[in-house]
């Protein structure tokens, strides 16, 4: 196996609406879908799109909400060998409201299971918040654009938060260098990405699309990402690639159909720019 995704899997309820209920208040949604969601378990429908063998691993109830989690993974290639069904537990799910601008509110609800202690026989382990503290792997890439307790770096190979939460946990790229990372790529939504190593600083612009809905783009990112390097592809290539493909996903409601495939994401060069440099300074 090249990738293992560790962590959540939702069953999502997207509505489309003309603007967010006020307190107390109604809207009517001209649109509505339901999709498997949750950070981990898109960017593995991602690496399967993109051509790459990968397994999940998490937890789900024995609900008609966690077979449909099941089936949409296996559907998509996913190995769903380690994906642990709990009896009598409640399947994660969300409530999504996406305004015309592409931008959403979510309520989620959690798991009552944890998953299960795993250390997958796999080249890459991708974690988001929740399989965090739950996986060990070689090589580790961690989506970091949610909140994490205790947060440490120590063994991370790729850490990959948003500029917000980048900010909030270490300041900047070289902090999080600091702290243990060997590769940080900050993302920042349609401003692109930026990767740092010791040795190297690259930028990648951002792909313009008509967002349809964000919702997913930076799982879809992630997954992009290790897609091409797993392929052994350079971090220029790499980010433009991973920003291409989480443009490309916006062009629907959910975070899961339009999710691309390999032949719609170019692998080039072009729209990256590196530039030799060390750490950023720490400020």
């Amino acid at each position: 196996m090249n990738v293992a995704c560790v962590g959540l899997a939702t069953r999502d309820t997207i509505m489309r609406v003309p603007a967010l209920p006020v307190h107390d208040g109604r809207v009517v949604a001209d649109e509505l879908v339901v999709a498997g969601g949750g950070p981990a378990a898109t960017a593995a429908v991602t690496l399967a799109r993109l051509g790459v063998e990968v397994g999940f691993y998490g937890v789900i109830g024995d609900d008609d909400a966690g077979a449909f989690v099941r089936d949409g993974l296996a559907g998509e290639g996913v190995d769903v060998t380690g994906l642990h069904v709990e009896p009598g537990a409640r399947t994660p799910q969300s409530m999504i409201l996406v305004e015309p601008d592409g931008s959403r509110a979510i309520v989620h609800r959690p798991a009552d299971a944890e998953i299960p202690l795993v250390e997958p026989a796999a080249e890459w382990v991708h974690v988001d918040q929740v399989g965090f503290s739950r996986a060990r792997g070689r090589r580790l890439s961690l989506d970091g654009g949610n909140p994490i307790g205790g947060l440490a770096l120590e063994g991370v190979a790729l850490y990959a938060p948003t500029e917000e939460r980048l900010r909030a946990d270490f300041g900047d790229a070289a902090g999080a260098l600091a702290a243990g990372a060997e590769m940080v790529v900050v993302t920042r939504g349609a401003g692109g990405s930026t990767g740092y190593t010791s040795d190297v600083v690259v930028e990648a612009p951002g792909i313009p699309c008509d967002p349809v809905s964000t919702l997913g783009a930076g799982d879809v990112f992630h997954g992009a990402l290790l897609a091409c390097l797993v392929r052994g592809f350079d971090l220029a290539a790499a980010l433009h690639a991973a920003n291409t493909a989480a443009a490309l996903s916006c062009r629907a409601l959910d975070g899961r159909s339009a999710i691309p495939t390999l032949e719609e994401v170019p692998v080039g060069r072009i729209g990256s720019r590196s530039s030799p440099a060390t750490a950023p300074a720490r400020r």
